[in-house]
């Protein structure tokens, strides 16, 4: 039996994979259910980078053209066939194996993240073209998990009412002062102002996202209790009634959560109310994808709650609340997918066709990781005191069923797409057009 067989028989248990080697032969792996997939690999030496680093190896081969896809539809459901078998696991190949322990004991390295670095860091992915963004995100660019009440909901439902969860959680009163580290394009902090008549101030490491939320902030006219920072958290300085996080702690690094969670206590009132939303594990301490790693998301990290909790108790403050979400992000990223395709032929006109692989490997990719790998994403809510919120989480849905959904405030979509009922472009968009 070839190394290539021994591996894909390893992998791939159910479901069926056809693999068509560089000298033509074909051969079929798993127990011949749906779904059917079928690859050609155009480099004999894959296999072997595969099982010593699939992530990396099967990431690097689609984008540069040595795995295609010849039937069975696209990357992403290769790697939901991937997925499904490997699961929370690594793989039962010795060499796999063998892999994963080097990337696990090397995997600090890449989150050493001090002020400059992070910035470079940030600026890798966020300060890419804003029209990118436009063609794939809703129209107040969330780019974080939105909160689904049911599957077949449109991602800008789904993304309003993840702002209004989130101000549930916050227990907002007209005249406090929120701070919200990594403010992304603004949309939550101008959300919070709207409807509360709170007293904002964002900070944010892109330039590109500091432009768009200042400029959104001022054509709102609300520049006066709304105002965003190009600044690292680190160096901000006050007292705050309520602090926000969402989609930024991933970039913190294990070596940083000490610092981050001191330095929420010491900006956070007496009586105040902190929240933090993050993508983490449910499997325990692992290790960023290497490929994610590399040319995605530099020095980033979805950590276990066991590694973020001794840090929450070691700065002095209160859990209050924790929530994890489940599926959302997967459904989430589904519909980035699904945008980006529509979209593919003018985002390979701002960029290549290159670019174009690796974004979709990295929107399957990581949806799949929510369904099959044990990503989840967790709502960490905190206090200094234990009863800075009430005693039973009733207080959330009465908000939410009292509240209703709001519009976006000043989009900062450029180029927004028509969309139909259900949430999707519509078949007469230019953009939807563009993609046929």
């Amino acid at each position: 039996m070839s190394f290539r067989e021994k591996l894909f028989n390893t992998v791939i248990r159910t479901g069926t994979l056809s693999v068509i080697g560089t000298d033509g032969s074909k051969a079929t792996y798993g127990d011949g259910s749906e779904p059917k997939v079928t690859i050609r690999l155009h480099d004999p030496a894959l296999p072997r980078r595969i099982a010593l680093n699939p992530g990396l190896a099967v990431g690097e081969a689609y984008m540069d053209g040595g795995l295609t896809i010849e039937d069975g539809g696209d990357i992403r459901q290769l790697l939901d066939l991937a997925l499904r078998n490997m699961g929370w696991g690594i793989g039962e190949h010795w060499i796999m194996r063998l892999g994963y322990r080097i990337r696990i004991a090397m995997r600090r390295l890449g989150q050493i993240n001090p002020v400059g670095k992070a910035q470079a860091n940030v600026a890798h992915h966020y300060d890419l073209s804003n029209t990118l963004y436009d063609l794939f995100l809703d129209s107040d660019r969330q780019y974080s998990c939105a909160y689904y009440v049911s599957p077949d909901q449109s991602i800008e439902d789904a993304q309003r009412q993840k702002k209004r969860h989130l101000a549930a959680k916050l227990l907002l009163e007209d005249g406090q002062k929120v701070l919200d580290i990594g403010s992304g394009w603004g949309g939550l902090g101008l959300h919070l102002a709207q409807a509360h008549r709170v007293d904002v101030t964002g900070v944010t490491l892109s330039t590109e996202q500091h432009g768009v939320s200042q400029d959104r902030a001022s054509r709102a006219g609300m520049a006066d209790r709304v105002r965003f920072k190009l600044q690292d958290y680190r160096h901000e300085s006050g007292v705050y009634d309520r602090i926000v996080s969402v989609g930024m702690f991933e970039h913190v690094g294990v070596y940083h959560y000490h610092e981050f969670f001191q330095k929420l206590h010491e900006l956070l009132d007496k009586d105040g109310v902190a929240l933090l939303h993050t993508i983490g594990r449910a499997d325990g301490p692992g290790t960023t994808n290497s490929w994610i790693q590399k040319y995605i998301f530099p020095g980033g990290y979805t950590p276990a709650l066991s590694e973020v909790m001794p840090h929450i108790e070691r700065a002095g403050l209160y859990v209050t609340d924790i929530e994890v979400l489940r599926l959302h992000y997967a459904e989430t990223l589904l519909a980035w997918y699904r945008r980006f395709q529509l979209n593919r032929e003018r985002i390979k006109g701002l960029y290549d066709e290159r670019f174009c692989r690796m974004w979709e490997f990295y929107l399957a990719g990581s949806e799949m990781t929510f369904r099959h790998a044990g990503h989840v994403v967790f709502q960490i809510q905190m206090a200094k005191r234990q009863d800075a919120v009430p005693l039973t989480r009733d207080y959330i849905t009465d908000y939410e069923r009292a509240t209703p959904l709001a519009e976006t405030v000043e989009s900062p979509n450029s180029t927004p797409p028509e969309l139909d009922g259900a949430g999707q472009p519509s078949a007469g968009d230019p953009q939807h057009q563009a993609a046929e």
